[in-house]
């Protein structure tokens, strides 16, 4: 059974890369998740597209594991704007919950976004 998440009442952080998305109150996680990844320069269609898919997919305890792996993933980094779906997909790897990179690679594959995983979404 998958759990909808829109607009519940929820708190925590999920960071994304560099940034945090702050989960508090009454949120729509994937519009939050879709943000944060359009400012990594992914397409508009394809972020909400894996927004959706992540929220309805994964738990929040998980999309933060997520957040965590992708921020310490670019600490250091060079060019912190910028976040492949091969970046994406392999930080997902890193989370030790397997449920989390087959979800971020299943979104990945039905949003379109794996022709070209050395570019943004």
């Amino acid at each position: 059974m998958i759990q909808h998440r829109s607009f519940a009442c929820i708190a925590g952080v999920l960071t994304v890369g560099m940034g945090a998305l702050s989960l508090s109150a009454c949120v729509n996680p994937s519009a939050k998740i879709a943000t944060s990844l359009e400012g990594y320069g992914f397409q508009p269609a394809q972020s909400q597209c894996v927004g959706d898919r992540l929220e309805a997919n994964l738990s929040l305890g998980q999309l933060q594991q997520l957040g965590r792996a992708a921020k310490a993933s670019r600490e250091g980094d060079t060019t912190p704007g910028l976040l492949t779906v091969s970046d994406f997909i392999r930080v997902s790897g890193q989370v030790k919950d397997p449920k989390v990179p087959l979800e971020v690679g299943k979104a990945a594959a039905a949003c379109g976004i794996l022709a070209d995983p050395a570019s943004p979404l």
